[in-house]
């Protein structure tokens, strides 16, 4: 037998093109030297352009491939990406009460072709369920404004507030990520329940080809946390990464509208 090897799950959507969802996730984690399985959600038709379809696989499915899963892999940690609907939300965090690793959540909503990735009706349920199974959360700026209904924060100290009241409302620690703020540089904020813990900052980078950032930041995290690491070495070293993959992407020609950032860019270019 060989050491043991890191495992990651991830739960959440397929994306047909590839950028984002279940394909980015196992793509991250497998750059990160973790072992990637999954747990399917929903199916969307998507491109670089536009989620043209989406088909949700029902709730008792989605829990027959976590069980499938746990039952035989050593998960050490699971990411939750894309739940959709209010009936996979409610099955998937019942079955999550269970597992005792560490659980990062990336409140998916709305792609960058600005569709929808989480039914409305779908949001309290998350605020219900998923919240208070969170060992992370990693909400965008408009993320975390709707599930406070409130406005988007405007600076650090905002962010740290929001982070704050995330925490109060059942998450474990919440990452508020800076990308869709002004200025050159983007700052992500981690908070815990003793407030902020730690700040990453980089250089906002020219590009239209961020397609699966947040898919990303999420997994690779995921993936450290698997391999045993803190929550605030895992949260650094997912952020280097990301900051690397977003500054390679151009690399890639893919697609006509926002493509993906480059996963492997450690390994070919």
């Amino acid at each position: 037998m060989s050491e043991h090897t890191p495992i990651a799950l991830t739960i959440a959507g397929s994306d047909s093109g590839g950028g984002a969802g279940i394909q980015a996730d196992l793509k991250a984690m497998s750059a990160n030297g973790t072992y990637g399985a999954s747990v399917i959600t929903v199916v969307t038709a998507q491109n670089t352009t536009a989620v043209t379809a989406v088909h949700e696989i029902p709730a008792d499915i989605v829990v027959a491939q976590i069980d499938a899963v746990l039952s035989d892999l050593d998960v050490g940690a699971i990411k939750l990406g894309m739940l959709f609907s209010a009936p996979i939300i409610k099955a998937t965090a019942q079955r999550l009460r269970q597992f005792t690793g560490p659980i990062v959540v990336d409140p998916v909503m709305i792609a960058k072709s600005g569709d929808a990735l989480l039914q409305d009706v779908a949001v309290e349920a998350l605020i219900q369920h998923v919240l208070p199974i969170a060992h992370l959360l990693t909400p965008n700026l408009p993320e975390a404004a709707r599930l406070l209904g409130e406005a988007e924060a405007k600076n650090q100290v905002e962010m740290a507030v929001q982070g704050q009241r995330l925490i109060q409302m059942g998450a474990s620690a919440v990452l508020m990520k800076g990308g869709h703020a002004n200025g050159s540089t983007c700052t992500d904020v981690l908070v815990d329940a003793s407030g902020v813990i730690a700040t990453f900052d980089a250089p906002r980078i020219e590009t239209r080809n961020t397609h699966g950032t947040g898919c990303t930041y999420s997994a690779t995290i995921a993936a450290q946390l698997a391999q045993g690491r803190d929550l605030i070495d895992a949260v650094g070293i997912a952020h280097a990464y990301l900051q690397n993959a977003i500054q390679a992407a151009d690399h890639l020609r893919i697609g006509r509208g926002h493509g993906p950032v480059h996963h492997f860019h450690e390994q070919w270019s």
